[in-house]
C-alpha cells in the first residue's frame, strides 16, 4: 500500500498533505496521553506488520492492520501512523517523504472510518459479538484503502488505471487474513482489558 515518490500528480500530493495534516491535528487533540503507551504499542504493530509479505505472482502484499489500530484509536490512528510511516521512509526507503501525505491519508481515513463504523458493535457486551465487529474492522479497512490507493493512482495519469484495478483483487487475502487477526485481537481485548475498547476516549 506505499505508493512511491514520483507516481502521483501534484494536485493528488498536495490534497493528500492538507487532509493529512488535518487528520493529525484532530488525533492530537482527542489524544488521550494517559493512553500514549497503547498508541506506541499500536503503531509498532503497523510498523511490523508491513514487513509480513504474502507473495502474489511476481509482487507480494503485505499486511496493514489499519482496522484494528482505527478500532483501538479513533483519530489517534493519524499521528500514529504518520510517525510509523515517517520512520519506515526514514530507516527503510518505503513510500517517500513527498508521498507521506497521500500514503498516511490512504491508510489513515479507513481507520478512521472503521472507528465509527464499528463503534457500536464494538462496544457490543459478548466478546463474540464484539470480535465479529472487529473482523469486518479489519477485512473493511483493507478494502477501504485499497479503493483509496487506487482513486489516489487512478487520478494521477492513465498509465496507472491498470495498476489501480488491480488493488483491490491483488489484497483480497489480506482482507480475510486482517479480518481473522483482527477477530482475535479484539475478542482478547474484550475478555482481557475491555476498557481499551469500551471507554470512549477519543
Amino acid at each position: 500500500m506505499h505508493i512511491v515518490d514520483g507516481a502521483l500528480s501534484a494536485p493528488v500530493l498536495i490534497t493528500g498533505a492538507v487532509l493529512t495534516v488535518i487528520g493529525v491535528f484532530i488525533g492530537l487533540r482527542k489524544m488521550d496521553y494517559d493512553h500514549l503507551p497503547l498508541v506506541g504499542v499500536l503503531a509498532s504493530v503497523f510498523f511490523i506488520a508491513s514487513y509480513i509479505h504474502l507473495p502474489l505472482g511476481f509482487s507480494s502484499v503485505h499486511l496493514i492492520m489499519n482496522g484494528l489500530l482505527g478500532i483501538l484509536l479513533g483519530w489517534v490512528a493519524f499521528p500514529a501512523l504518520l510517525v510509523a510511516l515517517l520512520l519506515q521512509v526514514i530507516f527503510f526507503g518505503f513510500g517517500g517523504l513527498l508521498v507521506l501525505g497521500v500514503n498516511t491519508l490512504n491508510i489513515a481515513l479507513p481507520a478512521v472510518i472503521i472507528y465509527y463504523l464499528c463503534y457500536n458493535g464494538i462496544r457490543h457486551e459478548s466478546a463474540k459479538v464484539a470480535a465479529i465487529w472487529g473482523a469486518i474492522g479489519g477485512a473493511g479497512a483493507i478494502i477501504i484503502t485499497s479503493l483509496m490507493v487506487a482513486f489516489s493512482l487512478a487520478l494521477s495519469g492513465d498509465s496507472f488505471v491498470l495498476a489501480a484495478k488491480a488493488i483491490l483483487p491483488a489484497h483480497i487475502p489480506i482482507m480475510i487474513i486482517e479480518g481473522f487477526v483482527s477477530y482475535a485481537a479484539v475478542y482478547l481485548i474484550h475478555t482481557v482489558k475491555p476498557e481499551f475498547i469500551t471507554k470512549d476516549t477519543h
